[in-house]
């Protein structure tokens, strides 16, 4: 049914009162619908259900006693149940050579990860706040600079860094010099991705905060942050878990048992003790815990931050 009306008189359309013209046909409506669709929900349970069935094995295997699991595999535990919480004991507490003695290995990472994570994404976030917003000479070159080095690769800069560290500072082999190499090799990408979040921003909120008389510094605390709150979040999560599952730079960062996380132990434990798999799966399930809760816990502020600056409709 037409949604116009012509005017016999002069011919002349115009719309029908109480019509509305139908939505259009975009492509964000178009993937949406997709998405959205019963064949998409079921693919994504299948997905979900496949990529969950590693992790959930390799918790089976660390409830499992020594000797059913090296002798069976997992998923034999459904026909003969048998749980044993000795392995986490073992791997945790233990205090024998042979033990994992994963406590303080673990303290020792959330020691170098959360303050890494935290210098990493407030000093991206400044920086990527005053080349998206700031003019000054020479901003643009900075921008550039700083995309360029996503291009270097990790392992060309560890040795002249660790050199660095080590002849004009004190910091080799201790906490200061871990958080010092993560927080540069995380801030490359973290300002590239801020800086395309925060370009997007309407510049009529800067304008506005500027005639109220609000400075760069408030700005940034009062409407930047509050707006970037997904991106931050996203951002987080990626900085923690590769700093969390990180063993090259902890190798040649860290020095001793007193500050080497989880990672390094871990890897100590599979070339020393490679037939101790119910401590190996053990040990591997406690370090999986931590990086769980913090994805789980920006799980929402994560889907916001993939979502936001994509396609319009």
């Amino acid at each position: 049914m037409s949604n116009v009306s012509v005017d016999k008189a002069t011919g002349a359309t115009s719309p029908v009162a109480g019509r509305t013209s139908r939505e259009p046909d975009t492509v964000a409506a178009r993937v949406r619908r997709k998405l959205t669709s019963r064949v998409a929900s079921v693919v994504a349970i299948i997905i979900a259900i496949v990529w969950t069935i590693p992790t959930f094995g390799l918790f089976v295997s660390s409830l499992r006693p020594e000797d059913e699991i090296k002798t069976t595999g997992w998923w034999k535990f459904f026909s003969n149940p048998s749980l044993t919480l000795d392995n986490y004991n073992e791997v945790v507490f233990g205090t024998s050579a042979s033990s994992g003695r994963l406590a303080s290995y673990f303290v020792n990472s959330l020691t170098i990860t959360v303050p890494a994570v935290l210098f990493s994404v407030s000093l991206a976030a400044m920086a990527a706040y005053a080349l998206s917003w700031l003019n000054f000479r020479g901003r643009d070159w900075i921008f550039i600079g700083v995309f360029t080095l996503q291009i270097v690769p990790l392992q060309m800069a560890l040795i002249p860094l660790l050199q660095i560290l080590g002849d004009y500072t004190d910091w080799a082999g201790g906490f200061f010099a871990v958080w010092f190499a993560h927080t540069c090799f995380g801030l490359p990408l973290g300002v590239f991705l801020l800086h395309n979040f925060m370009s997007e921003l309407p510049a009529g909120l800067f304008e506005a905060a500027r005639v109220d008389g609000a400075g760069p510094a408030m700005v940034f605390r009062r409407i930047v942050l509050p707006l970037i709150t997904p991106a931050l979040a996203s951002l987080t999560i990626f900085q923690f878990l590769w700093i969390w599952n990180d063993l090259l730079v902890a190798l040649v960062f860290t020095s001793g048992p007193e500050t080497r996380p989880l990672t390094v132990r871990l890897a100590e434990l599979a070339g020393t003790r490679g037939n101790d798999w119910q401590r190996l799966t053990s040990g591997a399930f406690v370090s999986m815990v931590i990086p769980i809760i913090v994805f789980l816990s920006l799980q929402r502020y994560f889907v916001r931050g993939l979502t936001a600056g994509g396609v319009k409709g």
